[in-house]
């Protein structure tokens, strides 16, 4: 453009050239070009191009190092160092991991979907200077955003499935399927199995239960956001009292704060798309309460008593030393026995109590007596074998006389 210039203001070739360092041949050929042309920068090869095919596989199948992979390229040909190698196997690196991070965002219809989570939060002290363990439990619906937090003392599966059935509650109806993460109460450690008695609870309530795959916990990042919110704008600088109060200030905190807000993806309050969503839930009307059993195995001390949940219930002093399954319903305590029933009591509502039957310390006190009056009684018999002598009475008369 510069050269064209100069021609339309009257200069000649030589002056065009002297004018701009070019030669009077560049000055020629730029003159006669239409348009001007882009600069083409010459291709440059690189001593790893014949190779970074078989290098780009190994590194994705296998994770091979750079040192690794240069013993195998050496004597196919390749003659660079392993610092250049090295570069080249750290671009691949920061490919994965921006593919290992790319998420598509999954959008549910109304009341197909809610996603579940734990969360360890810490410990709290109460005024008598004890700590207690403080988990908290959410709930998001998948299309509203409609949340719902509570917080326990421990993440057991009987607490999970109380958590759930208030969440019903507040929801006013189940989604068609929840998602979770793989912990314990949902699969087996073991045999990565669905837990039996989650299982059993979801098709009482009529739900599907979903798990994310293993180390990819975006697959439930609408909860896994709702985690990180709830420790920040709710947990952040507040103190509690005890479970119950950091339960009702989160029950606040929720109708005044979390689903009245505008979610930043839906730009719409939660609440009012609740109202859609509810439509599509199954209704909680329809199902009856769901009995919660909580079930474990111990082995009757040698006082005739088994611990559970803090407590100690007596049962008959025979089965001391053997192995029962302790259950509880509500404030029922089933103890049994090879599927037998041995006793029933209700449950202690504060912990460190030891109930007791009074036929069950009747029992053991005959059989600790009766044991102890065996234990003093010689176990063997005398048996006389001579002859008693006979005196006649004239004896004693001559005697006395």
């Amino acid at each position: 453009m510069d050269i064209k210039q100069l021609q339309r203001d009257g200069h000649s070739v030589r002056a065009i050239a002297r004018l701009t360092g070019h030669t009077r041949r560049t000055v020629k050929k730029a003159l006669q070009q239409q348009r001007p042309e882009p600069f083409a920068a010459p291709e440059r090869r690189s001593c790893l191009d014949d190779f970074k095919v078989y290098i780009e596989d190994r590194h994705k199948k296998f994770d091979l190092s750079a040192v690794r992979l240069l013993e195998e390229v050496r004597p196919m040909g390749y003659t660079g160092s392993l610092r250049t190698l090295r570069r080249y196997v750290q671009e691949l690196e920061v490919g994965i991991k921006a593919a290992a991070c790319a998420t598509v965002r999954f959008e549910t219809p109304p009341g197909a979907q809610g996603q579940v989570d734990w969360a360890d939060c810490g410990a709290f002290v109460d005024e008598r200077g004890e700590e207690h363990p403080l988990y908290v439990y959410v709930f998001v619906l998948g299309f509203s955003r409609m949340l719902f937090v509570c917080f326990t003392a421990s993440m057991d599966l009987p607490v999970l499935m109380r958590c759930h059935m208030q969440a019903f509650e507040f929801f006013g109806g189940i989604p068609k399927s929840i998602l979770y993460d793989n912990m314990a109460q949902v699969r087996l450690p073991h045999s990565r199995q669905l837990h039996p008695h989650l299982v059993d609870f979801a098709c009482h309530y009529g739900f599907d239960i979903k798990t994310h795959r293993v180390r990819r916990p975006r697959t439930k990042g609408k909860v896994e956001r709702m985690v990180s919110y709830v420790k920040d704008n709710f947990l952040n600088g507040r103190t509690f009292v005890d479970h119950a109060d950091v339960n009702a200030q989160a029950a606040r905190w929720l109708d005044t704060i979390a689903n009245v807000r505008v979610h930043e993806t839906t730009n719409q309050r939660p609440v009012d798309l609740m109202d859609q969503e509810r439509e599509h839930l199954l209704p909680l009307s329809s199902v009856a309460v769901y009995q919660i059993c909580e079930r474990v195995e111990r082995k009757v001390d040698v006082e005739a008593f088994v611990p559970f949940d803090r407590s100690r219930y007596s049962v008959d002093p025979q089965f001391v030393g053997k192995d029962v399954v302790v259950q509880a319903f509500g404030d029922c305590i089933v103890v049994r026995s090879n599927d037998l029933v041995i006793t029933e009591h209700e449950r202690s509502r504060e912990p460190g109590a030891c109930i007791a039957k009074p036929e069950h310390l009747e029992r053991m006190w005959q059989m600790t007596t009766a044991l102890h009056r065996c234990a003093g009684v010689p176990h063997w018999e005398q048996v006389w074998k001579g002859t008693v002598a006979v005196t006649n009475l004239s004896v004693y008369e001559e005697v006395a006389a």
